[in-house]
């Protein structure tokens, strides 16, 4: 299992972001906050794109953004190549 410490927000709502934890295993994202699940979602169904904002993701019709402590990893973690940041 590989885990990023991020800060996630979501698009339509400006403010302050959430502190969270990224997990990649088994072909999933996870995203926690705490205790609290805030995603589970197949690497498959949802798209990642990166900005200059932070890493884009669409899931479930929503996006979010999440800011993570160490982007190149992440980036080649979900296949993303890491030159497109």
């Amino acid at each position: 299992m590989t885990s990023f410490d991020a800060r996630l927000r979501l698009v339509s709502q400006p403010g302050l972001p959430l502190g969270v934890e990224v997990d990649l295993k088994d072909e999933r994202m996870v995203v926690t906050a705490g205790d609290a699940e805030i995603g589970d979602w197949p690497l498959g169904e949802i798209r990642v794109d990166s900005h200059s904002d932070g890493f884009h993701i669409r899931a479930e019709g929503e996006e979010v953004v999440l800011n993570v402590s160490d982007t190149t990893r992440f980036a080649q973690e979900v296949g993303i190549p890491p030159a497109s940041r």
